[in-house]
């Protein structure tokens, strides 16, 4: 869940549907020099599901007593969060290999850059156990789809890597977006035709619907993006009351426009 405040309050969107936006952007992505994800639909699928194992969390969020709101996404416990992404890869296995290969690798990518080293003992080994049950769903994934000829050129080795990446990139935007970021903001290791470059992300603050990029990756010189979220009011001491308001709160829908920023912006 991401927490997007304005001038009227809070406004909680869901993971999948910040993911939804991930899949806007994977599916208008190609250009000259960002060429297109392949195997196109697999890869667009992977970025628009890749948080289908929130789908569970999301219908009963818990509360985080030091807010008095459902945890954000960056807030959830570490149990919880672990249980959250070992259902992840599978449940996108119901739509294909490809798209649950990527999704599990991007659950991976969180933990792999962690140190457990200050927390509990107990949390490091939670987090081995669900790096080591993830490593071998990839193998057995890698393994089959090495075997027909339609997949076998896209799990090389660079091809995963660059399709890993794009995963990131677009959650990293996609978040941004959602999240009604304000401050200007660089997205590395973006995937270019002959090696990686850094987005610029500027909001414009005086109009939160624009936001402008550069260099443009985009094939169309404007993309639309479409998410809704539920305005959430006051602060709460018990859980079900939490779910229950939650439940009730209004819709709130976003229109994003997306357009190459100007050398003005840039500035």
């Amino acid at each position: 869940m991401l927490h997007r405040a304005d001038a009227d309050g809070l406004v909680v969107i869901t993971q999948p549907a910040h993911a939804w936006v991930a899949g806007q952007l994977a599916r208008a992505w190609g250009t000259a020099r960002f060429p297109r994800p392949e195997p196109w639909e697999e890869v667009c699928v992977a970025a628009e599901r890749h948080d289908d194992g929130w789908l569970a969390w999301e219908a009963a969020p818990t509360l985080n007593p030091a807010t008095g709101r459902p945890f954000s996404f960056r807030e959830v416990p570490r149990t919880e969060h672990l249980a959250i992404w070992s259902t992840a890869g599978r449940t996108v296995l119901a739509l294909g290999r490809y798209p649950a290969l990527l999704v599990s690798l991007h659950g991976t990518g969180l933990y792999e850059r962690h140190n457990p080293a200050p927390g509990p003992v107990d949390a490091a080994e939670a987090v081995q156990a669900f790096l080591d049950q993830e490593q071998a769903f990839q193998t057995r994934m890698l393994t089959e789809l090495r075997s027909g000829p339609y997949f076998a050129v896209h799990v090389a080795p660079d091809a995963i890597a660059r399709n890993r990446r794009l995963i990131a990139v677009w959650d990293a935007l996609s978040l941004a977006i959602c999240g009604g970021q304000r401050d200007p903001r660089r997205i590395g290791g973006v995937p270019t035709v002959d090696g990686e470059t850094l987005l610029s992300v500027l909001l414009d603050n005086s109009d939160p619907t624009r936001v402008a990029i550069t260099p443009w990756p985009f094939a169309e010189e404007v993309v639309t993006l479409r998410f809704e979220g539920r305005r959430l009011p006051g602060r709460f001491a018990d859980e079900a009351a939490m779910r229950a308001a939650l439940a009730r709160a209004p819709w709130v829908s976003f229109t994003v426009r997306l357009n190459a920023a100007t050398v003005h912006e840039m500035a």
